[in-house]
């Protein structure tokens, strides 16, 4: 996702109404307040959905709205701290994969979420947040699920080099990289050459000026001071001097051992094959495979991908 102008919700009342709460948070800078919102209710089942970015906001995942209710399916926003409707701190060394799970075991716990109900879902950056959150406490999940993310950040970079990049206008490539080694992403040259290149490939496959309010709203929304920090600037892979750089879980999946779903897109920034891959390496592991999708399959393989998120939703209501 694009590391985008951000605007600042800090301080607006009125994102507290309808089943919003605000969650205090506690971190080394002290307490900051997380923003939430439940849809649905079905205390036998809670789903809390991990956005993306690093730094996006919960907006994108809107596109639930139009499947999970009519499920029955009780489901929370979130705006991770620094994004969205919570709080943004200035403070670069919260921006830690550790201390973001820490920061959703908060939020579970003030949920009223435990291994009799608990649902985690993410997507994109959010689902290695997920992994990294099962990894520390499984114990307290009931359910996983991963969507569109790799659990290798190096196989994630080789799959862009090896694979997106070489099919791509090479000399507009080539300007794209030099935005980018410049600094210089907010050029709109740079978003121009992107959209055309990459995002209406792998990113979401519909015509830009038909994408969803709820998909626009997501990426002028980005926090960039997260985003960079621990992805780097570069739309084509994570920086070698970024936080993520080296993350990579894909044999510690074997550890997992609670019910998951991993989600894949044929047309993915991520390998659907690794993705498939990872869903063999959890012990309890199922994978769902969006053959139109991309990136942001939640739009652009809507049916396949709530058809079969909701499958897995009602068989773990059903004790599966």
């Amino acid at each position: 996702m694009p590391a985008s102008s951000y605007l600042d919700y800090s301080g607006r009342d009125d994102v507290l109404g309808g089943g919003a709460r605000k969650i205090p948070v506690e971190t080394p800078k002290g307490t900051f307040g997380v923003w939430t919102k439940r849809i649905g209710n079905d205390p036998g089942l809670r789903v809390l959905l991990l956005h993306g970015g690093p730094g996006a906001t919960h907006e994108y995942l809107e596109a639930c709205d139009s499947f999970l209710p009519n499920a029955g399916i009780e489901y929370y926003y979130y705006d991770q701290l620094g994004s969205g409707f919570s709080d943004q701190p200035e403070e670069p060394s919260l921006w830690d994969v550790d201390r973001f799970v820490s920061e959703v075991d908060q939020v579970r716990q003030a949920l009223g979420m435990d291994a009799s109900n608990f649902v985690l879902y993410g997507q994109s950056w959010g689902g290695c947040l997920a992994i990294e959150y099962a990894l520390a406490h499984q114990q307290n999940l009931r359910g996983l699920i991963i969507s569109n993310m790799m659990a290798s950040v190096p196989a994630y970079n080789a799959y862009a080099e090896q694979v997106l990049m070489p099919p791509m206008d090479q000399a507009k490539l080539a300007e794209i990289k030099a935005f980018e080694a410049a600094g210089d992403i907010e050029n709109p040259r740079y978003m121009e050459l992107l959209l055309e290149q990459h995002y209406v490939k792998h990113v979401l496959r519909i015509p830009p000026d038909e994408w969803p309010d709820a998909v626009q709203r997501g990426f002028a929304h980005i926090n960039p001071a997260i985003y960079v920090s621990m992805q780097g600037p570069s739309e084509l892979g994570i920086s070698a001097d970024a936080k993520l750089a080296h993350w990579d879980r894909f044999e510690d999946l074997a550890t997992i051992d609670v019910p998951a779903l991993v989600i894949g897109a044929e047309y993915d920034t991520m390998d659907p094959r690794h993705m498939e891959a990872m869903a063999a390496k959890l012990p309890r592991g199922e994978y769902l495979y969006c053959p139109q999708g991309s990136h942001l399959a939640m739009y652009d393989d809507q049916q396949v991908y709530f058809d079969g998120m909701i499958a897995f939703i009602n068989k773990l209501r059903n004790g599966g």
